[in-house]
């Protein structure tokens, strides 16, 4: 009886190996669920699902496209992953990968958008003029009761050999921001003092023999809404707001007229971060729009008097600063001024995402590969980027150039602290190369590290600071400037 149970149960299994499957009774046809693939110039990565029952094979056509593939799931589907490198070329590209299972095959089609599609996109083309930039940050910009001066936060006068060693550092543009109050006479002429004029002028002159490209603004005259660039008043009092235009108009004519001669190396920003003190968390949230109208007409203010003041002003290319320089309010508020010239406006924000690691360093670390406890919460990397996709979609995409006039990252205390710093500056950089966002670098001389300590080059003598600095402005440039993408510099986190 045992013999005779063993036999039927071989039976039993054979039959239900042999005719009960229907995988093995009957072949499964290959089929591919997409046909073709997009991707945009950043590259990236994306997936199609193949069902088959042969044996399966991936060949990529070109070598800026891989394909992978995963297990086969009982159901003969298997997921095939395909990477796209970056596309630093204007030109767009296409291949195709061969999809084969036994005796069939077929195409998945797979095209990427170069950097600019449209060769005469300004947006892109002034991404490419300015590029990574460094900013002389508490120099011109410095103040003690209402009244700037070069030196009053601490930094050594800007010589030559400052801007001679930024440029050899790899920046290709220097942002130069100054207050000008404290010299600046009475109504209706508000004649700026010419020996801080002429100052301002022979730095801007240091920088242009340096072969950089240079931005000069309106700094902290607008400082929280203390000083005469009062947008707190102006949205309440007509007449203040009235005679603030004026004074705009009288200094940003006599400020261009002095540069009347000097070509499209140099670039005016109108303002710096104009807000009411609350840093965008205030009455401009609930007073209808009247902050921003102000901000827009004081943006058109600076527009004409510019262009009115002759010479290479009449087309010279103009940095519009939208409220407290903040992209979500940006993108809702900012209206870009009336122009006489077609293109020659940029967009100008700041981003120091997030302000808890970049600034205040109350984090240590930043990114996916961070330990939780030291990092911002969430997604840091998805976060940073969410901030440049905004910028590309509603200017760039568009043909509006904009810049971050502003980024940074403070110096770190540990080897596995700056490991980070420089993690988040490669990737900032990359994400500006990618989406045509040029940006500045904040450097304010404060040496050390921790909470507002940005020192990378002297102010005086163009050196590094630090041998760490050296490895954070390296690790930026380096990044800008190379070949590999957005997802190398991701998968090459600190560990």
């Amino acid at each position: 009886m045992k013999i005779t149970a063993y036999i039927l149960s071989l039976i039993l299994l054979a039959v239900s190996c042999g005719t009960d499957n229907p995988q093995r009774a009957e072949a499964v046809k290959l089929s591919v669920d997409k046909a073709s693939l997009e991707f945009t110039a950043e590259g990236g990565s994306q997936t199609f699902t193949v069902t088959a029952s042969e044996r399966l094979y991936l060949v990529p056509g070109d070598g800026w496209v891989s394909a992978f593939q995963g297990s086969k799931s009982a159901d003969n589907k298997t997921v095939v992953t395909v990477t796209a490198q970056e596309n630093t070329t204007t030109e767009v590209r296409q291949t195709r990968i061969s999809v084969v299972a036994g005796e069939d095959k077929q195409y998945v089609e797979v095209s990427q958008g170069a950097v600019s599609e449209n060769t005469g996109n300004t947006a892109w083309q002034f991404a490419a003029k300015f590029g990574i930039g460094w900013n002389l940050g508490n120099q011109f910009d410095a103040q003690n009761n209402g009244v700037s001066g070069e030196t009053l936060w601490g930094n050594d006068k800007a010589t030559q050999a400052t801007f001679d060693k930024v440029k050899a550092a790899g920046f290709t543009t220097v942002r130069i921001p100054v207050t000008w109050m404290g010299h600046i006479g009475e109504a209706p002429e508000y004649k700026i003092d010419d020996a801080w004029l002429d100052r301002v002028a022979e730095v801007v002159g240091y920088a242009e023999n340096a072969g950089l490209n240079v931005i000069v603004n309106m700094h902290h005259d607008g400082a929280d809404s203390r000083w005469w660039l009062d947008i707190k008043t102006a949205a309440i009092d007509s007449e203040e707001h009235e005679q603030i235009k004026a004074q705009v108009r009288a200094m940003w004519g006599q400020i261009a007229a002095k540069f009347s001669d000097k070509g499209d190396f140099l670039v005016f920003e109108a303002f710096n971060e104009i807000h009411d003190g609350s840093w965008g968390w205030g009455a401009n949230r609930t007073d209808g729009g009247r902050q921003y109208n102000c901000l827009n007409e004081w943006n058109q203010t600076f527009v004409d008097a510019v262009r009115g003041a002759g010479g290479k002003n009449a087309d010279r290319i103009l940095g519009i600063p939208a409220y407290c320089t903040n992209t979500d309010i940006a993108i809702e508020s900012l209206v870009m001024p009336k122009d006489s010239q077609e293109g020659r406006l940029m967009v100008s924000v700041h981003c120091y995402d997030p302000y808890d690691y970049t600034l205040a360093a109350k984090c240590s670390e930043w990114g996916h590969t961070a330990d939780a406890s030291k990092k911002v919460s969430g997604d840091n990397e998805s976060d940073l980027k969410a901030v440049f996709e905004k910028l590309h979609v509603n200017f760039v995409s568009k043909d509006i150039p904009v810049y971050m006039g502003e980024f940074g990252c403070v110096n770190r205390a540990t080897v596995r602290e700056q490991a980070f710093q420089q993690y988040y500056l490669k990737y900032f950089a990359k994400l500006a190369k990618t989406y045509g966002v040029p940006a500045m670098i904040w450097d304010n001389g404060a040496a050390g590290a921790g909470e507002e300590r940005h020192a990378f080059l002297d102010h005086g003598t163009g050196e590094y600071c630090s041998p760490e600095a050296k490895a954070a402005i390296e690790a930026l440039i380096t990044s800008y400037e190379s070949d590999y993408t957005l997802e190398q510099v991701y998968t090459n986190a600190p560990k």
